[in-house]
């Protein structure tokens, strides 16, 4: 393991903690908050179908925004892991009745179904837990690289371009991290408290 690596790895594990210290009371404030600061943003406003995703490991939780959006006439889909590919992720449509299962990390997502999925680049809008982040839009996630295997596609020029928006409490904000070159970068990065547009991908 590199020195940067390991910087990485200490950066995550101290991060993970600082989050699962939130008792329910200041997850559930937190998540009423970040949901009223991604209704008031740009890329919420314009968008028709918008990956969310179920919580664990004391992320912050986006799940009330689906109740809003579908007011708006939006669609809301959850990320699941390929059944082919897997170390990518799809995304099936989420509403009342979309029956749920767990996959093998134990966190519940859609059953699969061919019919209710769409793919990652017809997405407007996906929302990304972080586990880190700067205010300049470095991230930092849980290791795994799903979604920047997912959406490595974005570095390609002339495709649709979902905006991706990293969520996370604002405590999990740092001044400076070391970032790695498979890191897909945000259009913006929206806490319970406050707004940060970052993104450098153009429209």
């Amino acid at each position: 393991m590199t020195r940067h690596q390991a910087t990485r790895k200490q950066l995550r594990r101290e991060l993970r903690a600082r989050r699962r210290a939130l008792s329910p009371q200041q997850q559930k404030r937190a998540s009423r908050r970040l949901c009223r600061n991604l209704l008031a943003s740009r890329e919420l406003r314009d968008a028709r179908s918008i990956a969310l995703y179920w919580p664990s490991d004391g992320e912050i939780d986006p799940r009330p925004l689906q109740t809003a959006v579908e007011r708006m006439n939006k669609h809301c889909y959850l990320p699941v892991l390929h059944p082919i590919l897997g170390n990518r992720l799809w995304f099936l449509r989420l509403d009342r009745n979309t029956p749920m299962r767990r996959n093998r990390f134990g966190i519940p997502e859609p059953s699969l179904s061919r019919a209710a999925s769409r793919p990652a680049w017809a997405l407007d809008v996906v929302l990304m837990p972080l586990v880190g982040f700067t205010a300049q839009g470095d991230r930092l996630g849980m290791g795994g690289g799903f979604y920047d295997r997912t959406f490595a596609f974005l570095r390609q020029p002339n495709r649709h371009r979902p905006k991706l928006v990293g969520l996370a409490h604002e405590g999990q904000r740092v001044d400076a991290m070391p970032t790695a070159s498979w890191d897909i970068p945000m259009d913006a990065i929206v806490t319970d408290q406050g707004y940060y547009p970052v993104g450098d991908r153009g429209a």
